[in-house]
């Protein structure tokens, strides 16, 4: 007790002396207490839930749709519509929130999301409903708001979820409607999965009040970009917050969740579809994060590009319209004798393209030197030191096994997320040979003529074969046929029925 009376008069001597002393002008002898840490704000909602009027027809608007009108919805705006998603059971009624959480930086910021709240008199509608967390694809446009029932995928997730008895909860990200960022940070797992999770938090505080029940099942699944922040959420909920969430099962679909082999990939000579906008966010979002990826942009950009890029996406123009204007070249990323080359990339190579070929050499210098990938059970055991792919390694999801069954799904043809992605994952997870691990997968474009999800492949199978004949039919062009299918397969072709099968899967998932 004596040197503990003596440890605060040595601290009130040396505060004093210091000019301390809580403002004492110093003879006062005071001892400084620091004030306690903020309050954070996190997953609190910012006002309250607010209807979000669905335009049902020209000049029409309503605040709960109808299972036959968001039918004709679907039927009319949604690649197969019904026919991939079912008949509505239930009518929907979205309402948007805005909340707390954190940016790169984790400082407090505003963020927007969407609940779709089932309603009717069957009973799939009515108590206690599953709770779907919903994370959405990458877009390019800032408007986007999953209470949007006017887009594709909003409408789409509507009539396959929550049309049929699920609430869900769909966050726009940081960067979209509802934030008042200027940048939006893709497929930084840290960040985004605490958004999904703030998200869940503040749609929790609102349910009462929203007519929203909610039962003791918790889902989350996403497509896409969506597909690496579900697995991303599904992995912090685990590891991070297991004594606030269980979850039931999770459905990441078609996402980038290898993310150094997605990167390699692109640097070693195979660029994805879409790559020249992809990858400019990637690098805006390490950036605004603290990975120091460029000192500046013309570090990594040609000179027509670097100036202005890292506040380009997302923005209120289309990756066309953003081509069009100058600003992004037409997916071209690397300079036309840049190498290596993998056959059948060569139109990511020209003279019009997005990355400096010393940027790209530096790239492919440190993936010769630092391997990553060597092994299934241990991918991330590499250490590299080029900024970008230590940015990549951060965030790959290669890190856990998850302890709640599992379903991966995707396209092995997929041109924007190479099915590799789902693979290498699924091939880590069963590495680590942990009893607890529910792991299923599929491939929705295996042809073969038996094992799990026959109807369904055989219907993609249909789809695409309907895609190629449209075209055909429309330019007599084989070329353009298998383009035309290539444009679709992502969005168009994989997703509804990965979704159908993710809602399949979580509808029989047991209860933890």
């Amino acid at each position: 007790m004596r040197n503990a009376r003596l440890a605060v008069i040595s601290l009130a001597v040396l505060l004093a002396s210091c000019g301390g002393g809580g403002g004492s002008s110093g003879t006062g002898g005071e001892v400084f207490v620091p004030p306690p840490p903020p309050v954070s704000l996190r997953g609190q909602m910012i006002g309250s839930a607010t209807v979000a009027p669905v335009t049902v027809s020209a000049g029409v608007t309503v605040n709960t749709v109808e299972p036959a009108v968001l039918k004709t919805l679907v039927d009319a705006g949604t690649d197969f519509g019904s026919a991939v998603t079912g008949n509505p059971t239930c009518a929907i009624t979205v309402y948007s929130i805005k909340y707390h959480t954190i940016d790169s930086s984790t400082a407090d910021t505003p963020a927007g999301a969407a609940i779709y709240v089932p309603s009717g008199s069957n009973a799939v509608c009515q108590g206690g409903r599953p709770v779907l967390l919903y994370a959405h694809g990458t877009s390019v446009q800032k408007s986007t708001d999953m209470a949007n029932l006017g887009s594709n995928e909003p409408r789409l997730i509507a009539a396959m979820f929550a049309a049929q008895g699920y609430i869900v909860v769909a966050p726009n990200y940081v960067g979209y409607a509802g934030s008042t960022v200027g940048y939006h940070p893709y497929l930084d797992a840290e960040q985004q999965s605490a958004d999904m999770i703030d998200a869940l938090r503040a749609a929790r505080s609102v349910f009462s009040s929203i007519n929203a029940s909610a039962s003791s099942r918790l889902m989350i699944s996403g497509y896409s970009q969506g597909g690496f922040v579900a697995l991303a959420t599904q992995r912090a909920m685990q590891t991070k917050h297991a004594s606030e969430f269980s979850v039931t099962a999770a459905a990441p679909l078609s996402g980038p969740y290898a993310l150094t082999l997605f990167g390699d990939g692109i640097f070693n000579g195979a660029p994805t579809t879409g790559s020249a906008g992809f990858i400019p966010m990637l690098i805006n979002a390490g950036q605004r994060a603290g990975a120091a990826l460029y000192s500046s942009t013309a570090d990594i950009y040609e000179p027509k590009y670097a100036s202005g890029i890292e506040n380009l996406l997302p923005g209120t123009q289309s990756l066309g319209d953003l081509v069009a204007a100058g600003k992004l070249p037409n997916d071209v990323l690397f300079a036309a004798d840049s190498l290596p080359q993998t056959s059948g990339y060569g139109s990511f190579f020209g003279a019009d393209h997005l990355i400096k070929t010393s940027y790209r050499d530096s790239y492919l210098a440190d993936l010769k030197a630092n391997p990553c990938n060597a092994s299934s059970a241990s991918p991330l055991a590499c250490t590299p030191a080029q900024s970008l792919r230590k940015w990549l390694l951060k965030n790959d999801l290669r890190t856990y096994t998850p302890a709640v069954p599992l379903f991966l799904c995707g396209g092995d043809a997929d041109p924007l997320v190479p099915y590799s992605n789902t693979i290498y994952t699924s091939a880590y997870f069963r590495a680590q040979n942990s009893a607890s691990l529910k792991l299923t997968v599929l491939n929705v474009d295996d042809t073969a003529l038996t094992g799990p999800s026959l109807a369904t492949r055989a219907e993609f199978a249909a789809a695409k074969a309907l895609v190629r004949r449209a075209a055909l039919d429309q330019t007599g062009s084989a070329a353009a046929a298998d383009q035309a299918v290539k444009d679709a397969y992502h969005a168009g072709l994989v997703a509804p029925f990965c979704l159908r099968e993710a809602r399949a899967f979580l509808d029989s998932a047991p209860s933890r």
